[in-house]
């Protein structure tokens, strides 16, 4: 069956409902076209994630959409302070910043897009474009038709692979552990040495950081906040990593573990590392965190974004570590840079053009930029000659003002 969609009114497909997405969908839906968006996933994805670093650039598109934010978009911080892994402070700089959650982000976009232009559970099988218009396929044989074609799917995005199937992802050569501990939980020391401040640890081979973010039901009320913390731990691609990645019943999840079928005893080797090798406050954090998870980190770099009348968008088409906390900023910049072209040209080629020359050059110089950020890391599984030049630049003065701050490429 095919549903035509296409009218005198422009229109769009976003596949993927995430963040990304529904940065395009509310921007172009603010811009007059008619945008529907697929998300596979057949419930709301509220809840997923955790910590999300803001910077302008993001509150710059959330006014181009018309979303109204105020003071609980995040918790706000005013400074950085590296901590020792005998608990003392060694380095401390002011540096205001908010921070969210990925679940409030959700929210705010989700609730400005009508709920008509959603999709739940909405499979994407395949993707088509023609010179006047683009289709996707649905898994139920429905083919859809728009004007444009935005796919949105993420980092393991199933369209990227269709339409560049020899561009894969690059392991970096180390996982990163997260998770959420509720601020009434940690002790009065620990919360007073590290709540309310963008928090760094450096233990040898290791990296942790931490800050706060909204708490249960997107509260970012004092008392009922959370600490999110992203704990980088060098891991070999193939002998350890295979193994954090198999469950219980010896089954490995190449593509990532659920935290549920996290092994017993690969949570209480990372626990124990925790209360080993990090300062004290950050063993504390790390060991009552009730849901911890990994993820392997990955590079990935796309040679170009257009593809007819199809547009790839956020992590679909780059994706960087998290060392420059850029990766819902990049996603939102996309879609910004996408609209405005779309705004600025009458042929939606001519105006894919202008995006694609600009964001993949973007996306490239940002995955460069985490590559950088993320250079000790891999230098870990290296011989002691890389590892040495690396800690060379590991300073907490250098790490403190490099790590997820505003950045213009």
């Amino acid at each position: 069956m095919v549903i035509a969609s296409l009218s005198s009114r422009p229109t769009a497909i976003v596949v993927g409902g995430s963040l990304g997405g529904l940065f395009a969908a509310n921007l172009l839906h603010q811009n007059g076209w008619r945008v529907d968006v697929y998300e596979r996933v057949p419930e709301e994805l509220a809840g997923r994630g955790a910590g999300i670093v803001t910077h302008p650039e993001l509150f710059d598109v959330l006014a181009a959409a018309k979303i109204d934010i105020d003071d609980t978009i995040g918790v706000q911080v005013k400074s950085r302070v590296t901590i020792g892994i005998d608990g003392r402070v060694l380095s401390e700089r002011d540096l205001p910043q908010t921070l969210t959650a990925w679940g409030k982000m959700y929210h705010v976009l989700r609730s400005a897009l009508p709920d008509a232009r959603y999709h739940m559970g909405g499979s994407v099988v395949a993707v088509t474009s023609e010179e006047d218009h683009a289709s996707v396929t649905l898994s139920d044989g429905t083919r859809l038709s728009a004007n444009l074609v935005i796919a949105a799917d993420g980092f393991r995005s199933s369209l990227r692979e269709r339409l560049l199937p020899d561009v894969t992802l690059r392991y970096a050569g180390y996982v990163a552990w997260r998770g959420l501990v509720d601020e009434r939980d940690l002790s009065k020391a620990t919360w007073d040495a590290l709540f309310e401040k963008f928090a760094f640890c450096l233990p040898a081979h290791e990296q942790i950081l931490g800050y706060p973010v909204a708490g249960p039901g997107n509260s970012t009320r004092a008392g009922e906040r959370r600490y999110n913390f992203v704990w980088y731990r060098a891991t070999s691609e193939h002998g350890a990593l295979p193994n954090l990645l198999t469950d219980a019943t010896g089954k490995l999840h190449a593509n990532g573990i659920a935290p549920h079928l996290i092994r017993a005893d690969v949570l209480a080797d990372m626990e124990e590392a925790a209360l080993t090798l990090l300062a004290p406050q950050f063993g504390e954090v790390v060991t009552k965190a009730p849901v911890p998870l990994f993820q392997p980190i990955y590079d990935l770099e796309v040679p170009r974004m257009v593809f007819g009348r199809i547009a790839l968008l956020g992590d679909a088409a780059f994706v960087a570590r998290p060392h420059c906390g850029m990766g819902v900023t990049k996603a939102a910049g996309d879609a910004m840079a996408l609209v405005t072209a779309l705004g600025r040209h009458d042929s939606i080629h001519a105006a894919l053009a202008d995006f694609d020359a600009a964001r993949t050059q973007t996306g490239a110089a940002i995955v460069q930029h985490a590559r950088h950020l993320g250079a000790y890391m891999q230098a870990q599984l290296k011989d002691e000659t890389d590892r040495e030049m690396a800690e060379r630049y590991r300073t907490p003065e250098a790490v403190m003002r490099e790590t997820a701050v505003p950045a213009r490429f």
